[in-house]
């Protein structure tokens, strides 16, 4: 499919599209699987044969219903209702800015996001994701794949600040921290904590501290939130462009309205509570 024409109409219905998530996650408390849906449509990638990738294909029935996607359908059914809004805007594109708004809305860092993401309909074959019964080793296979580095890797592991698993969907149950709707560096503190009574630790996170590389991130990570905010943010734009070239003029015309973004999300951040208890939607 062709890339959608990035002009000044898109760029408004960007920033429709922004506020109605916005909403959505204030409503519905689903910002941890939206965040894990723009993942799952990016960490397909393949960086050799230059397939999977952020292109909207998870929305396939095919794809969603790999076994690492379950649950995946709820985050897709709240997008369509976004896109039924503004149909300008590729299934690529929403399920990455879904991501970045999640991590904003929740008091994470700012991304910079480019628009210009075309669609597909082809999916990867089942496997390439992250398998949480998997040590150190597994990990830095899938994501140098994707052409991910170790402090990229645990970097993106934080996301884990936010949301929990459920037994029926992952065979995990429990969250990963005690504010499960803040984005913070909170994950990292836990895991350094050890066995942190009532808190999720997957195989993936224990290997995390176990590997000697990962785990200098780790330390750094939990002892100063500002430089894993920068790192997040760079992890996160580079996961959300795998395969992806933004065009010059695309990223020339997200700089003119990147400013008023900014004030929009500090506003709503401001506005957050983290009252909300955690439902079933995460």
């Amino acid at each position: 499919m062709a890339a959608p024409l990035v002009d000044a109409e898109y760029l408004k219905e960007i920033e429709k599209a922004r506020r109605d998530l916005r909403g959505l996650m204030s409503s519905k408390n689903c910002a941890p699987i939206m965040l894990r849906l723009a993942w799952h449509d990016a960490g397909t990638y393949d960086a050799k044969t230059k397939t999977g990738g952020p292109n909207g294909s998870i929305r396939n029935e095919k794809e969603y219903k790999h076994e690492a996607n379950n649950g995946i359908k709820i985050a897709i059914d709240f997008c369509e209702e976004i896109k039924a809004k503004h149909p300008k805007i590729t299934y690529a594109y929403l399920y990455q800015l879904a991501g970045v708004v999640a991590v904003e809305f929740t008091g994470g860092p700012t991304i910079d996001f480019v628009p210009g993401r075309k669609d597909s309909t082809e999916s990867p074959e089942e496997g390439r994701l992250p398998d949480a019964k998997q040590g150190a080793s597994h990990l830095k296979v899938v994501f140098s794949r994707m052409g991910l580095s170790d402090k990229e890797i645990v970097a993106l592991s934080g996301g884990h600040t936010l949301g929990k698993a459920h037994k029926e969907r992952s065979g995990f149950e429990g969250a990963w921290t005690k504010e499960p709707l803040k984005f913070d560096n909170s994950y990292f503190k836990e895991l350094l904590k050890g066995n942190s009574e009532g808190l999720l630790k997957l195989p993936t996170d224990k290997a995390l501290v176990e590997d000697p590389k990962f785990r200098s991130y780790v330390e750094l990570y939990a002892r100063d939130e500002d430089a894993f905010f920068t790192d997040y943010a760079a992890a996160h734009k580079k996961l959300s462009e795998l395969g992806f070239t933004p065009h010059s003029k695309a990223a020339k015309c997200t700089l003119l309205v990147q400013s008023a973004v900014v004030v929009a999300v500090v506003a709503a951040v401001a506005g957050l509570s983290y009252y909300y208890d955690v439902n079933r939607v995460k």
